[in-house]
């Protein structure tokens, strides 16, 4: 992209926001609702609530204890995708249990994990992966699945097996359907986050934003709405960043074969 381009591209950008953040201020200062707060206010709110002491008290923990749940899951999901996804008779074994756990609805946990690990950031990390490893598991056994056959033969043929054959033929031809599933967790990781400290936290992002709530502090409750939706943009960033380093070779590939 030249440097002249560059103006062009971030007001394409930030045209869509600029908008609703305009209509959103006009809204507010056409409505008399106590609820309705316009975008000037929450962002002082934001300045004052949340580049303070609150920001390390609330905000870091409940990003740590996302990465952990999130992490935990893409570790379960994978790991026991791979051979579900390679063992035909593994899957079916275990194909009804799994149907009947991934349809409980993961909040609906909270209350059995309370009696079972108690008040603690393990039963919220629990919460988290109980609800991320899904598609992870679901998009990782697809993708072993679907690895080439020419390429299974060609690996035999030479030799290729054990680890070697996991890592350089399983788990690269996976790998773009298991970055699918780990983008569609990150999203429920956040989620979930925001649920478990609501109902079983003293301290966090959401449990900051339902006591916000409660004492009728409205500007900022909205602003850390603000918060989750940043916090939200910044880690789908990072993952793409990421995504798209790790799969260079798969668009390089796809470039190929369409004769870019």
């Amino acid at each position: 992209m030249s440097v002249r381009a560059l103006p062009r591209a971030a007001a394409r950008v930030l045209l869509l926001p600029a908008a609703l953040i305009a209509l959103w201020w006009w809204a507010a200062a056409a409505s008399d609702s106590f609820y309705l707060t316009d975008p000037g206010t929450i962002a002082a709110t934001f300045a004052q609530v949340w580049v303070s002491e609150r920001f390390a008290a609330d905000v870091l923990p409940s990003v740590g204890l996302l990465l952990t749940g999130y992490a935990l899951a893409a570790a379960l999901g994978i790991g026991m995708g791979v051979p579900l996804g390679l063992s035909p008779r593994l899957r079916a074994f275990a194909e009804p249990v799994l149907e009947f756990l991934r349809a409980v609805p993961p909040p609906v946990l909270v209350p059995l994990l309370i009696l079972l690990v108690g008040l603690d950031a393990s039963m919220r990390a629990a919460v988290i992966v109980s609800g991320c490893v899904w598609p992870v598991l679901l998009n990782t056994v697809e993708g072993v699945r679907a690895v080439d056959p020419v390429l299974a033969d060609t690996c035999r043929v030479y030799g290729v097996r054990g680890r070697r054959r996991l890592t350089v033929l399983v788990l690269r031809s996976a790998s773009p359907q298991i970055a699918a599933g780990l983008r569609q967790a990150l999203s429920i990781a956040i989620i979930l986050m925001v649920i478990s400290e609501m109902f079983a936290s003293s301290s966090g992002l959401g449990f900051a934003i339902v006591q916000f709530q409660r004492g009728f502090a409205i500007p900022e409750m909205w602003s850390g709405i603000v918060l989750l939706g940043l916090l939200g943009v910044v880690l789908s960033v990072v993952f793409a960043r990421a995504e798209r380093r790790a799969l260079a070779w798969h668009r390089g590939l796809r470039a190929a074969s369409r004769g870019e």
